[in-house]
C-alpha cells in the first residue's frame, strides 16, 4: 500500500494529528531515509527522554509505556526506516503489568501528541506485518530523530541540578558557621543588637532551607549570609596585617629545614599509606606561601576562636599566635611530625587556602590520637572543600563544644 494515512481508525481526530495531516507529503511518496541519520541505542533514547521528559509534558506514567513499547523492538539500536512496532492491545497491556486498555491507550496518545512516537495506520486499524511487506503500528523514528534534543535538555537539566544541590549545600555551611560565630560572640561580648541580629538571621535560614528554594532564593540568601558573616568576622577579629614575604623566609634556618626532614624521615610508618597517591614529592617555597598568604583575605572563623579551639598549636609555636601568619608557620612545622607528606599538604593548600589549611590541620592536632591516617583525612577533607562541601568552621566549634 503506498499510502500513509493521517486520520486514525475510529478515534478522534485532535491538534496532533491535524498537523501531522497539514505536514504530510504527497500520497504517492513513501517516506525518505535520512543519510546521515546514525544509530542510536534505544534505552539511552528512553533514559534521556525521562529525565528531560518535563519538557515534553510527559509523566513517568507515559514512559513506563514507551518502556513497554520499545521492549518489543527486537534490536537495541534504532536504524533505518523499518522502526515500526506492532504489540497488541492485550500483548501491551499484559507487559505494563495488567495497566487498563484505556489507560494504556491515553499513555499512548500523549506520546503521540508529544511527537516521541508516531501512529502507522493499516486499513482497518489492526496492528500486523506482513513478510515482505509493510507493518502498521507505533514507528520509533521520532525518538530516534529527536535523540540529541533529549541529550542536550537532559544535559541542562542535570546540570541545572547539580548547580542547585551545591548552592543548597554552600547556604547550608554558611549558616552554621554564621550560628557558630554568633554563640561566640554571645559568650565574648554579651547580648549585643549585632549578635541578636545575626542568631536571628542564622535562625530564619535554618527554617528557610527545611522548604524546596530555587537557585535565585538560595543565591539571595548566599549574598545574605555572606554579608553577615563579614560582619559578624569584623566584630570578632581586626585586620590583620599580612608581613611581606622577605620577613618570613628570614624565620627559615638550615637547622629548621634539617629538622624537618628528619621529623619525615622519623614518621615513615605514618606516611607509607600515602606513598600510592604521591610518586613525585612537590617541596613548596617560602615565596610560593607567602605569595598565597597575600592573595587571601583570610578565612571566615576568627583567629581569636582557632586559637582558644586548638591550644595544642601553642606547644609548637615558636612565639605567641597574635596573626595569622604565625598559624601558618606553626602548621608548617607541625605537618612533617603528623606524618603528612609536602605533595598532601600543597593539595590541602591549594584547595582550602593556606590559613584555611592551616586551621583544620591545627584542629586534626587536637584529635590527633583518633585520626588513623592523617594524610588520608586530610585529602579527603580536600576533596570535599574543593567541591564546596567543607568548612573549617564547624570543625573549630566542635572543638570548643568538646573542651566545654
Amino acid at each position: 500500500m503506498g499510502y500513509q494515512p493521517v486520520t486514525p481508525f475510529r478515534r478522534m481526530m485532535d491538534a496532533a494529528l491535524v498537523n501531522r495531516a497539514l505536514a504530510a507529503e504527497p500520497l504517492s511518496a513513501p517516506p525518505a531515509p535520512d543519510p546521515e541519520a546514525k544509530a542510536v541505542s534505544k534505552w539511552d533514547a528512553l533514559r534521556e527522554l525521562s529525565e528531560a521528559r518535563q519538557s515534553w509534558d510527559l509523566s513517568d506514567r507515559d514512559m513506563g509505556v514507551l518502556q513497554a513499547l520499545l521492549s518489543f523492538f527486537p534490536r537495541t539500536p534504532l536504524e533505518g526506516d523499518h522502526l515500526i512496532v506492532f504489540p497488541s492491545n492485550a500483548a501491551l497491556c499484559t507487559r505494563l503489568n495488567g495497566m487498563p486498555l484505556s489507560t494504556m491507550r491515553r499513555h499512548l496518545a500523549r506520546l503521540v501528541a508529544a511527537g516521541v512516537i508516531d501512529r502507522r495506520d493499516s486499513p482497518n486499524g489492526k496492528r500486523y506485518a506482513r513478510r515482505g511487506a509493510e507493518a502498521f503500528g507505533f514507528d520509533l523514528r521520532p525518538l530516534a530523530r529527536q535523540f540529541d534534543a533529549f541529550r542536550a535538555e537532559a544535559d541542562r537539566i542535570r546540570a541545572d541540578r547539580d548547580h542547585l544541590k551545591r548552592l543548597r549545600e554552600t547556604v547550608s555551611l554558611m549558616r552554621r558557621d554564621l550560628a557558630g560565630l554568633s554563640d561566640w560572640g554571645c559568650q565574648e561580648q554579651g547580648e549585643t543588637p549585632l549578635w541578636s541580629e545575626l542568631t536571628a538571621l542564622a535562625s530564619q535560614a535554618a527554617r528557610l532551607l527545611r522548604r524546596k528554594l530555587d537557585a535565585d532564593q538560595l543565591a539571595a540568601l548566599q549574598a545574605e549570609l555572606d554579608d553577615a558573616l563579614d560582619a559578624a568576622r569584623d566584630a570578632l577579629s581586626p585586620v590583620e596585617i599580612v608581613p611581606e614575604a622577605h620577613d618570613e623566609t628570614a624565620d627559615l634556618s638550615t637547622s629548621a629545614a634539617e629538622n624537618e626532614r628528619h621529623l619525615q624521615d622519623s614518621n615513615k610508618d605514618l606516611s607509607e599509606s600515602e606513598q600510592g597517591h604521591e610518586d613525585v614529592p612537590v617541596t613548596p617555597t617560602r615565596l610560593e606561601q607567602s605569595d598565597a598568604l597575600d592573595g587571601n583575605v583570610g578565612p571566615r572563623v576568627p583567629l581569636r576562636l582557632v586559637v582558644s579551639a586548638c591550644p595544642e598549636a601553642a606547644t609548637y609555636a615558636d612565639r605567641p599566635i597574635r596573626h595569622w601568619h604565625d598559624l601558618t608557620r606553626t602548621a608548617e612545622a607541625v605537618r612533617p611530625m603528623m606524618g603528612i607528606t609536602a605533595p598532601t599538604w600543597e593539595e590541602a593548600k591549594r584547595a582550602l587556602g593556606a590559613e584555611e589549611a592551616a586551621i583544620v590541620l591545627l584542629a586534626m592536632l587536637e584529635r590527633f590520637s583518633d585520626l588513623r591516617s592523617p594524610g588520608g583525612y586530610l585529602r579527603t577533607l580536600a576533596r570535599k572543600a574543593s567541591e564546596g562541601s567543607f568548612s573549617s568552621g564547624p570543625m573549630v566549634m566542635a572543638l570548643l563544644r568538646r573542651a566545654a
